[in-house]
């Protein structure tokens, strides 16, 4: 559990420090990407972005288990 929480702190820093270069990279903007917009009103839910990054993930964790 504590070997958890340091791995999940550290890969929270790391994309911390990386995140200019990521925020450039135009992932979230997935055709299936529900956004609704109504005056001051914005509605965004990315599905199909988390379908990938949860796929992503999944084989990430299972290559390194």
């Amino acid at each position: 559990m504590q070997q958890t929480i340091i791995i999940l702190g550290i890969s929270l820093i790391i994309m911390g420090l990386i995140w200019p270069i990521i925020r450039k990279i135009p992932f979230g903007q997935f055709p299936g990407d529900f956004v609704f917009q109504s005056g001051n009103f914005s509605f965004f839910f990315p599905i199909v972005t988390c379908i990938l990054l949860s796929l992503a993930l999944s084989v990430l964790f299972n290559i390194f288990r």
